[in-house]
């Protein structure tokens, strides 16, 4: 392309800078408390009919389902822009169900799946949880008489966003003085969506309902034989500590039935082993091919993400660490992008007799990696693009907050009370955390009958 190495660097670095959100205390209170908002109202649903198991683990990762933290496909979901919709993104996975009793690797059903999904049966479960979920099951009689459930992921999304907006309807009957105001509600394909307005800012939630797993599945056993880059900097039992169900199906899969698996857990302590340069340059070149490859939707931000752990596989770890190779880096992630393209071959990292990509037509990606080679030819001014788009986000959201458009709902700050309160020191906590942990993801424990105590786990530190 010619591009100059060192101003390449230069775009990155100020591509980081306006990405990266700083929070200051009163945005440190608002994450707070639309935090606490959402995880009072999960405890709430979970009283509504006992479906949710009493002690959950939500799983909570920065950045929304659109910026590919979990592997769902995103043409059923509406398009929002940060800036314009919102200001700060998160996704929460809900376990709806929870298998946590297994010490050896968990075979799943999938007889009847595409690689990396799974129908679920019911069958494991004791009859109070079947009978609990019968409505939100597929029924599947044998020939022997005997009658099969099986978990539906649509059907579940269905009963989860019905139990939200009842929650929701009866919590704004009775507003309470600084209570986040909620200015959508969507259902997105399997996934609620939920927009919050608190204080000067705009809060995306977007949550999932998902099957949590303690263990390892079968299918991806072969994976934990080979060599990988982060042996050696972490534990195999932090990488294998559990993994997930979503309610996304195959391209050919039957959607009431069928559930993808998630290793979004695992993922989130991968993250600790990659350089703050080729994390640097993966934000970076997600922000170009979001806007460029959008239409038709047939590459995510989760291909990417994939794309980048195989490089660090492959790559030496002397490479990798080098602190001003973000450029290398960007285009690296390009090259292999286009590479899998023009293959139609992107494997999934954990499981990678799964090819992410063999779905597609041929005119699509030759479409893409058309355009892909656009970007290659001229890699700065497509850097430049998306760093205006981040400035121009910025900008909304600060005509947003002079505006007040959001002071309709006092401050939380603006409260009477005590300043000694658990709160205060809770979001004091909170707003040391994010200082701390930038772009981390943070697991949360609570118990929905005391929605008082919430207790955050950001990678295996323990607050």
């Amino acid at each position: 392309s010619g591009a100059r190495v060192e101003e390449l660097n230069k775009l990155i670095q100020e591509f980081t800078k306006h990405d990266q959100r700083e929070y200051d205390d009163q945005r440190a209170l608002e994450i707070h408390t639309a935090k606490d908002f959402i995880f009072s109202m999960l405890g709430m649903v979970q009283k509504l009919d006992q479906k949710l198991p009493v002690a959950n683990e939500y799983l909570l990762l920065s950045g929304g389902v659109r910026e590919g933290v979990v592997d769902i496909d995103l043409d059923e979901l509406n398009v929002y822009a940060r800036g314009t919709d919102y200001d700060m993104d998160f996704t929460l996975l809900v376990p709806a169900l929870k298998l946590h009793d297994r010490n050896q690797p968990v075979t799943l059903d999938m007889r009847h799946s595409a690689l990396c999904h799974s129908w679920l049966s019911l069958r494991l479960f004791d009859e109070g949880t079947i009978s609990k979920w019968k409505d939100c099951c597929t029924i599947v009689d044998h020939i022997n008489g005997a009658t099969n459930y099986f978990f539906s992921p649509t059907k579940v999304a269905d009963w989860f966003y019905e139990s939200i907006s009842i929650v929701l309807s009866e919590i704004q009957k009775k507003p309470q003085r600084g209570m986040p105001k909620v200015e959508k509600v969507e259902k997105n394909g399997t996934i609620i969506s939920i927009i919050l307005g608190v204080g000067s800012s705009r809060m995306l939630y977007d949550i999932v309902p998902v099957v949590s797993f303690k263990g390892w599945p079968a299918v991806a056993q072969s994976w934990l034989m080979e060599n990988h880059f982060w042996d050696g900097k972490i534990t195999e039992e932090e990488v294998i500590s559990g993994f997930y169900l979503v309610p996304a199906c195959s391209y050919k899969g039957k959607k009431d039935n069928e559930w993808r698996l998630s290793f979004a857990r695992s993922e989130v302590q991968l993250k600790k082993c990659i350089s703050s340069s080729l994390m640097q340059a993966y934000q970076a070149c997600k922000a170009i091919i979001i806007k460029l490859l959008s239409r038709p939707k047939a590459i995510s931000p989760y291909h990417l993400r994939s794309m980048m752990l195989w490089a660090c596989d492959r790559l030496p770890a002397s490479y990798l660490a080098q602190e001003d190779y973000a450029a290398h880096f960007l285009l690296g992630l390009i090259d292999d992008l286009q590479h899998c393209l023009v293959n139609k071959m992107c494997p999934n990292y954990f499981i990678p007799q799964c090819n992410m990509l063999e779905h597609l037509s041929e005119d699509t990606v030759m479409l893409h990696a058309r355009k892909l080679s656009s970007v290659r030819s001229d890699p700065a001014e497509h850097l430049r693009t998306a760093i205006e788009h981040v400035k121009a986000a910025n900008r909304l959201t600060l005509e947003l907050q002079r505006r007040g458009s959001t002071t309709s709902i006092p401050s939380p700050q603006s409260d009477g009370g005590d300043p000694n309160q658990p709160d205060d020191r809770l979001a004091k906590k909170l707003q040391q955390l994010v200082t701390e942990n930038p772009g981390k993801s943070i697991s949360v424990f609570i118990n929905p009958d005391d929605v008082t105590r919430p207790h955050f786990r950001i990678d295996d530190k323990f607050f």
